[in-house]
């Protein structure tokens, strides 16, 4: 009864479906459970109990069993309402909920029952009693502050598993093979995973984010895997891959110390490589290496591209004594990385009013870069405010004006955030004494210089000396000067 408003009245329509037949429960069985497959969650198909007592009892029948916000001690009782098969399970997703209040910190001792290790071993157990196809886990970040071994078992049918777990946990690898298993992701933990990998004979697709890897050696050896993904976030220094059949490759990596890298993939099709190498120093005098990326498409009309962002040496910005005869060590370096042909190199420099020549030449001069290169795409960041190089700055060593390289292969340059002094012009001109085959130039002005005639005018003249090759240029606003080849005006 609403207080004051009487007794609800109730439309004769209305009425009329309360006192007739349940249409909806005398469907049969398996249309019921259709009903309930499209919930999405097993826990809300259970409540549904409550409406028809000829809906209670169907949810255990479930072939696809998704948990999402059902606390961790009630959910292994709740696998246990699914009878084992046959019939087969096709998939067991369970996303654990945070707790309210946050992950407190034990105090004293824990209730062996309440324990979340335990716990989740215990549920991992129950959910290969089910035998499904599918499995995955997901953990809330800092599900528990204390770390412990996730002992995986056995999932005979099981042909993809997900574990995306929280940083203390370490996952042990069963004593028996995944006989089915080809799709394998992990995520936050840390893992053998060239254990696991051994109990995987007929793996296809391995995907792991933010594993921390054993002695951060990184070894994946499997004479089935096609497609391999690594995110950044994992921290290594060695990286060790055999896959013979590998057509795919997806790597995002964090290098904290010099190391190895030995990357044996003779059928693949596609490469994404990142490297991050902030925390290693890889230097040539005052530059340091950043990042290094190779990346090869397998689509058609897409040149494979290697990217090199180089920065100055903290210890250097105003000039200290940078050291020239670490220069074999960094192409050698930069060398490891290179397991595959590329067409496009592109350098992403931030000067701090440096001169870069050196530095340019020494990486185009690079055997692998000067004979497959067939474009070049030099990026120049400027900074805010520009500051001189200081007298005899070890950024410009004597001699870099008078290299002669053969880069046979190079037929377009592009320069972005070219600001027209003396070492940029220099830099320009021995670009086309060393490109014999270059059809194409084009130089982007940085804002600065778009305002300055002479420089303009300077960067003209050396254009007309190579009439044989188009030149453009372009104001900072985007507008061009000389839509036309520059040799002919």
């Amino acid at each position: 009864m609403r207080l004051g408003l009487g007794p609800r009245r109730r439309s004769p329509r209305l009425l009329a479906l309360r006192d007739g037949p349940d249409l909806i429960s005398t469907l049969p069985d398996d249309l019921l459970l259709l009903v309930l497959a499209r919930l999405g969650c097993a826990a809300a198909a259970a409540r549904t109990g409550v409406l028809s007592r000829r809906w209670r009892g169907l949810w255990p029948r479930l072939r696809r069993i998704v948990f999402s916000d059902v606390a961790l001690l009630s959910l292994e009782a709740a696998l246990g309402r699914f009878p084992p098969p046959p019939p087969a399970v096709s998939l067991v997703q369970i996303r654990v909920p945070k707790p309210r209040g946050g992950v407190p910190k034990p105090r004293g001792r824990v209730p062996k029952k309440h324990r979340a290790d335990i716990a989740i071993n215990s549920l991992l157990r129950a959910a290969a009693r089910l035998d499904p196809e599918e499995i995955s886990l997901i953990l809330p970040s800092r599900f528990v502050v204390h770390s412990f071994l996730l002992e995986l078992p056995c999932f005979n049918r099981a042909t993809s598993l997900v574990l995306d777990l929280c940083s203390t946990v370490s996952c042990v690898p069963p004593a028996v093979d995944f006989p089915a298993l080809e799709a394998l992701s992990l995520s936050s933990c840390t893992a053998d995973l060239e254990a696991v990998l051994s109990r995987c004979p007929r793996l296809r697709t391995l995907s792991i984010a933010n594993v921390s890897i054993h002695d951060g050696f990184l070894s994946i050896e499997s004479p089935s895997l096609q497609e391999l993904v690594v995110a950044r976030g994992t921290w290594i220094k060695h990286v060790s891959i055999v896959a013979p059949v590998l057509t795919q490759m997806t790597m995002s990596l964090n290098f904290y110390q010099k190391g190895d890298i030995s990357v044996l993939v003779p059928m693949v099709e596609k490469i994404s490589w990142d490297c991050y190498l902030s925390g290693m120093d890889i230097d040539f005098g005052i530059w340091r290496l950043m990042k290094l990326s190779l990346h090869k498409a397998e689509t058609q009309g897409q040149l494979p591209l290697l990217h090199i962002h180089a920065c100055i040496r903290p210890t250097n910005v105003y000039g200290g004594g940078g050291n020239f005869d670490e220069a074999e060590n960094f192409t050698q370096e930069i060398e490891k990385h290179m397991m595959a042909e590329f067409a496009i190199f592109e350098l992403h420099i931030n000067p701090r009013g440096h001169v870069f020549g050196a530095l340019a030449f020494r990486l185009l001069g690079m055997n692998q870069v000067s004979s497959a290169m067939q474009r070049l795409k030099v990026i120049l960041t400027r900074s805010m405010m520009k500051k001189e190089c200081p007298l005899n700055c070890p950024c410009e060593p004597s001699n870099w004006r008078s290299q002669t390289i053969s880069l046979n292969a190079l037929e377009e340059v592009e320069i972005n955030g070219f600001d027209g002094d003396d070492h940029e012009i220099d830099f320009l001109k021995l670009i086309f004494k060393c490109a014999p085959m270059l059809q194409k130039m084009t130089v982007k002005l940085s804002h600065e210089v778009s305002s300055r005639n002479d420089d303009c005018t300077e960067i003209y003249n050396t254009f007309r000396e190579y009439y044989s090759v188009e030149c453009y240029v372009y104001l900072s606003s985007g507008l061009m000067h000389g839509s036309q080849n520059l040799s002919s005006t």
